[in-house]
């Protein structure tokens, strides 16, 4: 079968609610990534077969294939396609398995992927909240066929949170631990300058906003728990954020033709899912059968990005993966440094391949937590 390379990765800065990215356009936000993609690899964007972007929520200013309307503001070739994805948290991440398997399957060789997300502007679930005027207060509640097979039953993800946090013997003080360790590494990485290669800056904008230099365990031990006589509070979760972030994919044929640089290959995609009510532990099989598919162990993984959506979902990862604390993660994740729901994938991509290059590793492995209780996995391998 075919390879894809991975040519380059970019994301803008993350800016925090209402913060510095806050009344950007989300076509402008993504169009921004996707100018700096181009430069930086010097691509012909006439020869690019299709972009795909990940993005959640898409009404407003996120509607009407943003991944098209993005491509279009940021003054590119008007003859390329765009196709916006939606697969909750891990649609940039979807975006690259796409677009990986378009060059896989020898049908593409030029695929821009990544994904776009102003929160700020379009609330998380706003477009659940948009159905209410049809009658629908959830995606699923007044489904027939849901409630015949899973009952009638409260589904969200701070439940799920909570749930996993209980049945893992989580506790708050391990979870306001993590939290912590999360912000004094991203805040460490932003002070050696481990993420400037990744990002382009939106004007004078150009250092992410969420990571907190203040915070202690003790701080955040005052918080109140999100859900009535629970342990999970806004601090050990990730705040609402705004950015995009892209990748290109290319060909063998496309590297030689165009006279490309490989960074990666992608060396294993795949995409698992569990229990719906459950939410948010697909990671933890997902992750175990992308290794054995793969035909590696957790020791040949160098680094580890697991999407801290809530650090009870890591926590537990880590626990049943057996996996080094001190490889995952390692410049923060998202409850210091945000997480753009539709632009994380790529995000987190950004940041494990520049990590693996600093660092002299091979091979890097992300997973992400996804609504609905799906799972990416993808492993990447540097060149």
């Amino acid at each position: 079968m075919a390879e894809a390379f991975i040519i380059d990765a970019v994301r803008t800065p993350t800016g925090r609610r209402g913060g510095a990215l806050a009344g950007v356009h989300s076509a402008d936000l993504g169009a921004h990534a996707l100018r700096a993609l181009v430069e930086r690899t010097g691509v012909d964007p006439a020869a690019v077969d299709d972009v795909i972007l990940g993005c959640c929520d898409t009404i407003g200013p996120q509607a009407g294939n943003v991944a098209r309307t993005a491509w279009l503001a940021a003054g590119l070739p008007q003859h390329v396609p765009g196709v916006t994805v939606d697969r909750q948290c891990g649609s940039a991440q979807q975006a690259v398995h796409f677009a990986a398997q378009g060059v896989m399957s020898g049908t593409a060789d030029l695929i821009v992927a990544g994904g776009v997300q102003n929160m700020s502007a379009i609330p998380i679930s706003a477009a659940m909240l948009a159905g209410a005027q049809y009658g629908y207060t959830t995606p699923f509640a007044e489904s027939t066929g849901w409630r015949e097979r899973y009952g009638d039953v409260e589904v969200s993800q701070f439940r799920s949170a909570e749930m996993i946090a209980t049945k893992w013997s989580i506790t708050r003080e391990a979870m306001e631990e993590f939290a912590f360790r999360s912000h004094r590494r991203a805040v460490d990485a932003i002070d050696a300058g481990r993420f400037d290669a990744e990002i382009t800056p939106v004007g004078d904008f150009r250092v992410d906003e969420g990571p907190r230099r203040d915070t202690s365990p003790a701080k955040m031990a005052r918080l109140a728990p999100l859900v009535e006589g629970g342990r999970v509070t806004a601090a050990v979760s990730s705040p609402i954020s705004d950015a995009a972030s892209a990748l290109l994919v290319a060909s063998e044929r496309a590297v030689s033709e165009h006279g490309l640089t490989p960074r990666a290959r992608i060396h294993h995609l795949s995409v698992y899912a569990d229990d719906p009510v459950w939410m948010l532990t697909a990671p933890i099989p997902a992750t175990q059968r992308a290794l054995r598919r793969a035909g590696l162990n957790l020791d040949e993984i160098d680094l580890f990005e697991v999407n801290e959506a809530f650090a009870s979902v890591v926590l537990a990862w880590i626990t049943e993966l057996g996996a080094d604390p001190d490889r995952v993660n390692v410049n923060g994740g998202g409850i210091a440094l945000g997480h753009p729901i539709g632009a994380t994938g790529t995000k987190l991509m950004a940041t494990l391949l520049h990590e693996l290059e600093r660092r002299g590793g091979r091979y890097g492995l992300q997973v992400m937590c996804e609504g609905g209780g799906n799972a990416n996995v993808t492993i990447i391998e540097r060149i």
